[in-house]
């Protein structure tokens, strides 16, 4: 894939979720959520402070995050499905 994020933003692919509930039930495709976990796939070099000094990202490409859910900018590259988004728009790495 040729795409680079620029500054302190971030390449996710969501990570479905699971199909079914702790019951056993099985969660049919229109009442599933989107998925508000992810696999980063790509990261921007860090925004920059006041002094133009580069800030190191926390996250890494193959991290799994956890991101709000009207988090990011939806887009279709190489045919997956992506977001771009900030990394402050992300809330934590699940290890």
């Amino acid at each position: 894939m040729a795409f680079t994020p620029l500054h302190d933003r971030v390449l996710v692919e969501r990570v479905e979720g699971e199909e079914k509930t702790a019951g056993g039930l099985i969660i049919p495709d229109s009442a599933k959520e989107k998925p508000a976990e992810g696999l980063v796939v790509a990261v921007g070099s860090g925004a920059k402070d006041e002094d133009g000094e580069r800030i190191a990202m926390d996250v890494k490409e193959g991290d799994k995050i956890l991101f709000g859910k009207w988090s990011g900018t939806e887009i279709k590259l190489d045919g997956k499905d992506l977001l771009i988004m900030k990394e402050s728009d992300i809330l934590g790495i699940i290890n």
